[in-house]
């Protein structure tokens, strides 16, 4: 995020795929809160996507352009995913054209070890990992071997692995990713996890929280036999990706001076 936004800067418009109608509420808002606390100048608003045609985006976006100069980039709308999710983003791209509001994509560039952090401190948080790696406490943890749960199908999956073989390098455990919703599923990575010998599991959630069937995850935690820690939420990488993604955007659109 720059360290100042020019006069009319574009909104931050927080675009949630969301399993149910609260997505905005709960890990949403927090994140809301963080991002107006940390930059008072930035116009922050959510939009729900995932629920009918999108309209919610495109009256957020509209209100948006209402505030600002006629023709000036009204808002850079950033996916609040931290996985490739094809399916909601093209709904996105639909929204934001069908709203004919002068409003840009951003895109949430997956740092993968920002990522591992976080998943290691919710993992930690819950008392399934050791939360001190560098100092090497003596801490028994109830896990030897870790799933990261993702939405988004086979893409998300995929980009997932980038972030569980860090999660490994931290932990010193396997640990592999599996798709709620495609392959390989949670079963297919616990059943890879004991053949490796691993008898404790313990399941992350790689999701904000909005996108993902909280309750889903918790049974295909339970079906396998895993302990579940908290989904991301609003830690503070992920609002530093939120943030880059925003920034990134706004860099693009500011003119050079001579």
């Amino acid at each position: 995020m720059p360290a100042s936004l020019p006069d009319g800067a574009p909104a931050l418009v927080l675009a949630v795929p969301a399993v149910r109608e609260d997505g905005l509420d709960g890990p949403t808002a927090d994140i809301a809160t963080v991002l107006r606390v940390d930059n008072p100048a930035l116009d922050v608003r959510t939009a729900l996507i995932g629920h009918g045609d999108g309209a919610e985006v495109g009256a957020v976006l509209a209100d948006a352009a209402a505030c600002r100069a006629a023709g000036a980039p009204a808002a850079v709308v950033v996916p609040q995913l931290v996985n490739p999710y094809p399916a909601v983003v093209g709904r996105l791209r639909q929204a934001i054209a069908a709203s004919g509001v002068n409003a840009y994509l951003g895109e949430v560039f997956n740092t993968n070890a920002l990522l591992a952090e976080a998943l290691h401190h919710r993992l930690a948080d819950a008392g399934l990992a050791r939360a001190d790696r560098v100092r090497m406490f003596s801490i028994t943890t109830s896990a030897d071997g870790i799933i990261l749960a993702t939405v988004g199908g086979e893409e998300a999956a995929g980009t997932a692995s980038v972030t569980a073989f860090l999660l490994s390098a931290r932990l010193a455990l396997p640990v592999l990713a599996a798709s709620l919703d495609a392959k390989p599923t949670i079963r297919d990575a616990a059943v890879q996890l004991v053949a490796m010998g691993v008898t404790r599991i313990a399941l992350a959630p790689y999701v904000i929280g909005p996108e993902a069937d909280l309750a889903a995850i918790e049974e295909a935690a339970a079906a396998v036999g895993a302990r579940c820690c908290a989904q991301l939420g609003a830690h503070a990488n992920v609002i530093k990706l939120l943030s880059l993604a925003y920034g990134q955007v706004l860099s693009q659109l500011e003119t050079p001076v001579d």
